[in-house]
């Protein structure tokens, strides 16, 4: 039994946890042995004080190992994940895991559901009629092998000790901490098997990360520890000033998804797929360089091969998969309105949290893990940042089942815009690479 009073003194006066001290108290939170209220004095601690990268290391070993790690040995070739630290209308997960799959990179996934402004991945999915998230482990690599790829919901055997501290963190404020971040992040991404991970690190009022500096930072510890695993780590630093995309909410993101798939998708959306899917195929092995990546990725996007992986995934996981020609088999929303433009002149600014913020009201996303959300509710912006708009001109249309509901997102996404009499420069999407 790990001494929990030295340990949190030691922290507290800014020293360096060995790691049996730190392997001892993931044991503790994983097992339920070391109190709420210590863990809470400790987590308080490495805020405070903060953890070396070889602290950070350990605390991301020892977390990944506390549960269930996936065995994908079976499956050929180099496994790529890839991850986003969460956005506004981030649908990137359903078009760059078809674009790298099509080019022979064997994709074999885990994401969660969204707490906050809009559905996880997950909830995206299950926007489509019959797909099923849970899959047994046969079923899984099978899907990979026979599709290319495969999305499934977290199990609750991955990393369990990270689920038990981030639930202290949430009510303690000991959340923001780039150590325990990392560490939350890079555990549940080793532990589920893929030999090299891409990383999408938000930066901007739509993310925790509200400087590039901030993420940036984030980056690169993240790509540190996946380094000390001997894992390749690429992080992708992009901009979320601004909604990403035009569609923000669960199947109104799947859509824009699969016109994305079709060449159709908005700029922002297709440059971001096509940057981070040409790093995960050059990760695979399937490219020498990134460019190289990004060619074939423009060529699978062209030529309709990744929607065919979209289409065979979604047919392997239980889903209809003539969504991807006929939108009207999804949910449709019952209460509609638009919201329109205050004054003239250009678009100089559109928040992204208050877009955010205005799709949760909608009832697209959750304010708690046991709300319930409405898979049709959702924004669809007319204009983005730069655009020229005139006063009475649409901005962008909500979507709920409720006019109480419809009211409430109308107010918050007003207040999201500001206006400019000149053309402001539009925002930069890829900000950083770090590998």
């Amino acid at each position: 039994m790990i001494d929990m009073v030295s340990i949190i003194e030691k922290k507290k006066t800014g020293h360096a946890l060995s790691e049996e001290e730190i392997r001892g108290f993931v044991k503790g939170v994983t097992d339920g042995s070391i109190p709420d209220y210590q863990t809470s004095a400790l987590l308080m601690a490495i805020c405070f004080q903060g953890m070396t990268r070889q602290e950070t290391f350990t605390l991301t070993d020892a977390m990944l190992h506390s549960g269930q790690t996936m065995d994908l040995s079976e499956i050929k070739g180099i496994k790529v994940d890839k991850h986003s630290t969460g956005g506004v209308g981030d649908k990137t997960t359903l078009i760059v895991a078809p674009i790298a799959a099509a080019c022979g990179v064997p994709i074999a996934k885990m994401s969660g559901r969204g707490l906050g402004f809009t559905g996880g991945t997950i909830d995206k999915l299950e926007s489509i009629p019959g797909f099923r998230v849970q899959l047994s482990p046969e079923e899984f690599l099978n899907t990979v092998e026979t599709a290319g790829m495969s999305v499934v919901g977290q199990t609750q055997d991955v990393a369990p000790a990270d689920k038990k501290l981030y639930a202290l963190r949430d009510v303690t404020a000991t959340v923001n901490n780039i150590s325990l971040i990392s560490s939350s992040i890079m555990s549940k991404k080793l532990a589920s098997g893929s030999d090299a991970i891409v990383l999408d690190v938000k930066c901007g009022q739509g993310s925790f990360n509200k400087t590039q500096k901030a993420a940036e930072d984030l980056g690169r510890l993240m790509v540190d520890i996946g380094t000390d695993a001997g894992k390749k780590v690429v992080a992708v630093i992009t901009d979320m000033d601004q909604p990403l995309g035009n569609a923000v909410g669960n199947s109104l993101e799947v859509m824009e998804a699969i016109d994305t798939l079709k060449g159709k998708g908005p700029a922002d959306m297709t440059e971001l797929a096509l940057t981070l899917s040409g790093y995960m195929i050059y990760c695979g092995q399937k490219a020498d360089s990134p460019e190289e990546g990004r060619r074939k990725a423009e060529e699978a996007l062209g030529s309709g091969r990744a929607l065919d992986v979209f289409r065979k995934f979604v047919t392997m996981q239980g889903g209809d998969a003539s969504c991807a020609d006929d939108f009207g088999i999804f949910k449709q929303p019952l209460h509609k309105a638009e919201l329109k433009a205050a004054e003239s002149g250009y678009i100089a600014g559109i928040q992204a949290d208050s877009i955010g913020l205005a799709s949760q009201h909608l009832g697209a996303g959750r304010r708690t893990k046991e709300d319930s959300i409405d898979l049709s509710a959702g924004i669809l912006l007319k204009k983005k940042v730069g655009d020229p708009i005139e006063s009475g001109e649409t901005l962008a249309i909500l979507y709920s089942d409720s006019e109480e509901k419809l009211a409430n997102g109308l107010k918050e996404a007003g207040s999201a815009y500001t206006y400019a009499a000149e053309a402001p420069k539009r925002p930069v999407l890829i900000k950083e690479i770090i590998e």
